[in-house]
């Protein structure tokens, strides 16, 4: 091959190679194409699966903090407008009934409940005017100081004792109808107004249960005394028999309330052993009659009387209540008392 023909054929490849590098540099030299914007948005994660049983943040229930708005009286919220406290209309019911049974029985008693006209009027006068003093002192009571239910409910028990107690009393001096009407009457009031400003609106269930009690076992402890006086060759008298008994719950109360200056059982010890009082009491005054062949005998309510002191004193004094409920932490190696009295 000529050098002219080699020449030809460089000059060729050459032309035919221009091209592709031009379109070459013309590639790495143009702008890049931007991305695609979706391409760089983040998908949102999916949420946080909550443990089984276990609410969201959300759904937490918060602590409501607690009522501040309204007349506080005695340091609680107020009950209503017109009402103190949960125990006020009981309270203001109990007055107004008291104060219309007090006028009605008064007046009917002072008339010998005559159908005469001035003997209506005077029974129709009692009652509306006993039952407006009634209301009108206890709500204007009520309306400054806190009456909680405790207090409503035992203040009728402690009224009924407090008109017993009188009517006993008076029946021992006169025997005068209208004396011992009034006498009953006065007593019944002093003893709910007693409850009222003594034991305050805030008075405590064991404290009024403690109370109510000692009224029962008063009645309950007279009637075995009189009984065992009374079999033991000395007779007594209808009028001592309904006397005694007309006093024995007010005085045993009485003493009770007086003793919760010192001691303070929960509910459920009173009740514990007002039940097994009573029952050790009844069983042995039921077993000791029939096998001894009657109750016109002093001895079954001697036995009675000792039965229901010691169970009563027993199950109060040995109960602990804190081994129903054993604590589930370690126990101390150190000696410690086992048991304490629960009375204080």
């Amino acid at each position: 091959m000529s050098s002219l023909t080699r020449w030809l054929s460089l000059a060729a490849v050459l032309v035919l190679a221009m091209p592709g590098a031009a379109r070459a540099q013309y590639a790495s030299d143009a702008p890049v194409q931007p991305p695609d914007a979706a391409s760089l948005r983040t998908e949102p994660q999916a949420p946080l699966t909550q443990e089984e049983g276990q609410l969201p943040p959300a759904a937490a229930p918060v602590a409501q903090e607690p009522e501040t708005n309204g007349a506080i009286l005695d340091g609680h919220l107020r009950y209503g407008a017109f009402l103190s406290g949960p125990g006020s209309l009981t309270f203001i019911l109990h007055h107004s009934l008291m104060g219309a049974l007090g006028g009605f029985f008064t007046q009917g008693i002072a008339n010998g409940f005559s159908l005469e006209r001035s003997s209506r009027e005077a029974m129709l006068a009692g009652t509306l005017i006993g039952a407006g003093l009634g209301f009108g002192s206890s709500a204007w009571w009520q309306f400054y100081n806190w009456v909680d239910k405790p207090m409503g409910y035992f203040g009728i028990g402690n009224s009924v004792m407090g008109g017993m107690f009188a009517a006993g009393f008076m029946d021992m001096l006169t025997r005068d109808a209208s004396a011992l009407a009034w006498a009953a009457f006065l007593g019944a009031e002093l003893g709910a107004w007693l409850t009222a400003t003594i034991a305050g609106g805030q008075l405590p269930l064991d404290d009024g249960m403690l109370v109510a009690s000692g009224g029962g076992w008063g009645l309950i402890y007279g009637a075995l005394l009189l009984a065992i006086v009374h079999f033991s060759g000395t007779k007594i008298s209808g009028q001592t028999w309904a006397d005694s008994l007309l006093m024995a719950p007010a005085l045993g109360a009485t003493a009770l309330a007086v003793a919760t200056m010192k001691y303070n059982p929960t509910p459920a010890q009173i009740l514990r052993a007002d039940l097994f009082g009573v029952g050790v009491g009844g069983v042995v005054l039921l077993l000791s009659g029939l096998v001894l062949g009657g109750f016109d005998q002093p001895t079954p309510y001697v036995l009675s009387f000792l039965g229901s002191a010691a169970a009563i004193t027993t199950v109060s004094l040995l109960w602990e209540e804190a081994a129903e409920r054993p604590s589930m932490g370690v126990r101390s190696t150190g000696r410690s008392k086992a048991y304490r009295c629960v009375w204080w």
